[in-house]
């Protein structure tokens, strides 16, 4: 009966410990991912709805919202310039071997400026998003709470969501747009001077191949991704940020993980818009 008991024992022991695991394993991530998500979704439309009450009222903090549009744009417009070039480049590239093979070189300028539009412009713009203006917003966020600023700020009256979060979030919206705009300037611009000077290509098909097939529509589609990607990217910013604890260390690993969830979201989000926009509209042939 002693050996009995003494084989009994470590099964149960081994169950248990098996049962504590999943436990914590489900209270470290599961658990802990829907209350991160849940609390980001409450934020985002506090701070929109507080950005919506506050223009209507004029009392929108215009100065705060400046200067991080300022701030922005000069964190990321030399990086997006910087990366567009070589994305233009490889997609000409690409592209011009694709369309070498099946003898469609006519088509080039149609297929490397819709890319770049479509997809190479909201991708390069989602990346410089989430690596340059999520991360400072985070940081900047993140340094406030360590230093107690927003616990202060709350003490006096001042209400942070209203302050900081939806000035942020305005500014990171617009930037994404202006950011976006720019890559597909700089991105069909090197595609054309690639395809004309390095490929060989005829200045006057590549214009008119692309004027056929690209839409407004396209453009649209792009800028307005570039909105969304904006927004999701300083929600997630301003949550990791306020929500830093640690100290310094807790501030880089606030900005490791806002960076790393945005750039995830940014990228699903981009394919759910797009299978959404070739649903909805369908590529028409000429």
């Amino acid at each position: 009966m002693v050996a009995t008991k003494d084989r009994r024992e470590p099964k149960q022991s081994s169950v248990a410990s098996a049962g504590r695991w999943a436990k914590g394993y489900y209270q470290d991530h599961p658990k802990r991912s829907l209350e991160t998500f849940g609390r980001q979704i409450s934020m985002g439309g506090q701070a929109l709805s507080e950005l919506t009450v506050d223009i209507f009222k004029r009392k929108f903090p215009f100065q705060e919202f400046v200067k991080q549009c300022a701030f922005m744009a000069n964190v990321a417009a030399l990086p997006t310039l910087l990366v567009a070039i070589p994305i233009a480049v490889t997609v000409s590239i690409q592209l011009g071997a694709i369309v070498g093979q099946v003898g469609a070189t006519s088509f080039l300028g149609a297929a490397n400026g819709l890319g770049i539009i479509r997809q190479g412009a909201p991708l390069v713009t989602s990346l410089m998003i989430a690596g340059a203006v999520g991360s400072a917003i985070c940081a900047d966020l993140g340094s406030r709470t360590i230093r107690e600023e927003i616990d202060a700020m709350k003490v006096m009256g001042v209400d942070p969501m209203r302050r900081l979060v939806a000035p942020r979030l305005a500014a990171a919206m617009l930037v994404s747009v202006l950011l976006c705009g720019f890559v597909v300037f700089v991105g069909f611009l090197m595609g054309y001077l690639f395809n004309i000077f390095v490929q060989g290509g005829v200045p006057g098909s590549y214009v008119s191949t692309f004027a056929a097939f690209a839409v407004a529509n396209d453009l649209i589609v792009a800028l307005l991704k570039a909105l969304i990607f904006g927004l999701l990217t300083a929600i997630i910013a301003c949550d990791c940020g306020l929500n830093t604890r640690g100290g310094p260390g807790g501030v880089a690993n606030s900005v490791n993980s806002a960076v790393v969830t945005s750039a995830l979201m940014l990228f699903a989000v981009n394919i759910i818009l797009t299978q959404i926009y070739n649903t909805l509209f369908p590529t028409e042939l000429v």
